[in-house]
């Protein structure tokens, strides 16, 4: 557990260095975009430690897969969910998303349509990998059979 906590900490404090460089694009397509025109020092502060603590918790959250003892769908579920949380928390806190069920449930209908999605390719090209692996060891032991 200790290994793990560790572990935790090690990725959330490498990841927290990029929310900034995030921030950044982000204000800067907004200002492309004339959607923000000046900021506050107080909004400018606000973004920078909120993304640094999101990218953080986003680094962190990765170690969840490393638990064995964890069944895989329940280490997506509490992954998905701690992001979800983290993210519509960044939203709010920011100002970037409206207070409102109409708001919050378009966030979270794209949010659970990116998760799936990104899940829906990792485990396409895993699938596809492993089915290659199993094919080349295959291949290896008719070689050494015919031996």
């Amino acid at each position: 557990m200790k290994k793990n906590v560790l572990e935790f900490f090690r990725r959330g404090l490498i990841a927290c260095g990029f929310g900034p460089i995030v921030l950044a694009i982000l204000y800067l397509i907004l200002q492309q975009q004339d959607a923000v025109q000046t900021l506050t020092v107080n909004q400018v502060c606000l973004g920078i430690f909120s993304l640094s603590a999101l990218a953080f918790i986003v680094g962190g959250m990765n170690v969840i897969y490393q638990i064995e003892r964890l069944p895989l769908m329940v280490a997506i579920l509490i992954h998905g969910c701690v992001l979800y949380i983290s993210y519509l928390g960044t939203y709010l806190l920011n100002g970037w998303l409206e207070w409102g069920a109409a708001p919050i449930l378009i966030f979270s209908g794209i949010f659970v349509f990116g998760y799936l999605a990104v899940w829906a390719i990792i485990y396409s090209t895993t699938k596809r990998n492993t089915e290659k692996l199993n094919e080349i060891l295959k291949q290896k032991q008719q070689t050494a059979e015919d031996k």
